[in-house]
């Protein structure tokens, strides 16, 4: 306090450091009956030396392999540091906590010719650190999804039946599920952004799996007002780093292939698909115009007189692609991305595309080419083509237990089980109904709840589907019809139980409806049942994970090399010949 009023003095800083410490270096993870070396290293911050006595306490999820009679002790002098070693052996699973405990020791030895002190504060130290133990194999990976709705009138409940079964010949103890919910139908999906579908990322392809998801997500949160900072930061950041990595697979002539420049050519697919991704991404980041105008003159380069455009360039991953394998459906796709890139449907580039698709549209009886025309006539206003597609489609349609959805092969036995999983391909077009439904001048939401309840149901415990371009095509659709059918006034209570007595009750209303909510379930196997009470929609997702044995199989080829020359030589060789 002084005559002017109340005042702080600046901060000033100050250093405090114990006299030594024990820090652990641990691998991330060891899987069970591995062996590995344990080691702590001790830490001498005084000016004196110490004499320190190390000690493992023991554990029952770890055993030494070799046996340790007494703690190891030893001198440590000023500003040394020792690393001590124990030999160990896992033989629990999951998270294991380690513990050392290191002290200084009174003793009329000399340490240097010195008598080493105890320090009269901090003379001993504790260090827990968390080992994860796992058990080998191969991670097997089941998921059970569910969009429960409760309408005004529909009754006040709803109960569905989740089974967890697993196979004879798991590794022990390596079964372990969870149940989730969420009050958004997004909301799987923008938990892990980041890692959609477990699969490494590495070429022009993949990386546009972390890229164009999280328009549709940003877009949904934006227009339904739920868009906070944090998830907006998030999202942001994935587009930035998504879209530099991106033009590291651009060529000179606007085109992108799998490997950029290193390919003999780009590829018609996916220079589509990174136009149509970076036009939505303009309102979150900066992406100059000269990268789309040398892309779409690229496209106008590679386009048929018949507006038909020419399949250029290969695909590293032909999965990446969906379906699209003939001219009529790759210039469908294409002609989709120009017009979702904001291409007027005057502009010359896009009148020519679907001038070949009207010609072609009526000889199209496969049902993928049907769902992307659908969606493409949709977008274009061709309305009566549009109508006669989705005609087509209806009569292919397959309805069960009110879902709604499409396939190419025939259709499978009645009794699906809980754990069955459609093909990438069937995601794909299903979802690509989706969007036509929704997109057109009256939405049919009707069906297209149909279709939402199907989808969910293939959904992987990340959010994602089985492969990429499914991802990103039904994660789009998925975003529209969460937006067409968002509400703020949901409040629902789910309750798990099991006939073995477990209990979990979780609560979703409109403050918490993305809130990931996890009950870790005890009883493998076991019948568990879900109750929805209430009113709104909720995403139930069982997940179960098991470990099976490596299959050893014989060797399927077989690499030999002959080495030119055989023998060394006195001067220094410059070039060494390999044939394989």
């Amino acid at each position: 306090m002084g005559p002017s009023g109340f005042g702080l003095s600046a901060p000033a800083s100050l250093r405090v450091f114990q006299p030594f410490f024990v820090d652990l270096t641990l691998p991330y993870s060891v899987v069970r009956g591995e062996t590995f070396i344990l080691k702590a290293t001790v830490f001498n911050y005084l000016k004196q030396c110490i004499k320190i006595q190390t000690t493992l306490l023991p554990s029952q999820e770890l055993q030494q392999r070799t046996h340790v009679d007494s703690p190891y002790t030893s001198c440590l002098c000023a500003e040394e540091s020792k690393t001590f070693k124990w030999n160990m052996k896992a033989t629990k699973l999951g998270l294991v906590n380690v513990t050392v405990r290191t002290e200084a020791i009174n003793s009329f030895e000399l340490c240097q010719n010195e008598i080493p002190v105890v320090p009269s504060q901090g003379s001993s130290d504790t260090i827990i650190k968390p080992l994860l133990i796992q058990p080998g194999g191969v991670l097997e990976e089941k998921s059970h999804s569910s969009l429960i709705c409760i309408q005004d009138g529909e009754g006040d409940s709803k109960t569905e039946k989740h089974s967890l079964k697993i196979p004879r010949n798991i590794l022990n103890e390596s079964e372990r599920a969870y149940i989730s919910v969420l009050g958004d139908l997004m909301g799987t999906a923008m938990q892990n952004l980041d890692h959609l579908l477990a699969m490494p990322y590495g070429c022009g392809e993949q990386n546009m799996l972390l890229f164009a998801p999280n328009i549709f997500i940003l877009q949904y949160l934006e227009k339904t007002h739920q868009l906070t900072d944090e998830i907006k930061k998030k999202a942001t950041n994935f587009l930035d780093s998504g879209h530099q990595r991106q033009l590291t697979y651009k060529r000179d002539d606007g085109s992108y292939s799998a490997f950029g420049k290193r390919d003999p050519k780009g590829n018609t697919w996916l220079t589509a698909f990174v136009v149509k991704s970076f036009s939505k991404a303009q309102p979150y980041i900066f992406i100059k115009k000269s990268q789309m105008s040398d892309s779409f003159n690229w496209l106008k380069s590679h386009q048929h007189q018949s507006g038909c455009f020419n399949n250029v360039g290969k695909l590293f991953n032909n999965a990446m692609k969906g379906g699209v394998e003939d001219d009529i459906s790759l210039s469908a796709y294409v002609t989709m991305s120009l017009v979702e890139s904001g291409l007027s449907v005057e502009d010359t580039l896009v009148k020519d595309a679907v001038s070949c698709l009207q010609k072609a549209a009526g000889n199209v009886n496969n049902v993928y080419t049907l769902a992307l025309l659908a969606y493409t006539f949709t977008l274009c206003q061709e309305t009566e083509l549009r109508k006669a597609a989705l005609d087509k489609l209806e009569q292919k349609a397959i309805r069960r237990d009110g879902q709604l959805y499409w396939q190419r092969a025939p259709t499978p036995p009645s009794n699906v089980p809980n754990w069955y999983r459609a093909s990438s391909f069937e995601v794909e077009m299903t979802a690509y109904v989706l969007l036509a439904l929704l997109s057109g001048p009256k939405q049919d939401l009707g069906k297209s709840s149909e279709i939402v309840r199907w989808l969910t149901k293939q959904q992987n415990s990340y959010g994602g589907f089985s492969s990429t371009q499914d991802t990103v095509v039904a994660l789009q659709a998925l975003a529209k019809y969460a937006e067409a059918t968002y509400s703020d006034k949901g409040d629902m209570t789910v309750t798990v139980s099991s006939n073995t007595g477990f209990l979990a009750n979780f609560h979703v209303d409109n403050k918490n409806r993305l809130l990931f909510q996890r009950a870790i379930l005890p009883t493998i196997p076991g019948e568990y049942t879900v109750t929805a009470t209430g009113g709104g929609c909720v995403t139930v997702q069982t997940v179960l994970r098991y470990n099976i044995p490596v299959v050893r199989n014989e060797t399927t080829f077989a690499v030999t090399v002959e080495v030119t020359p055989e023998h060394c030589v006195e001067d220094p060789v410059k070039e060494l010949r390999l044939n394989i």
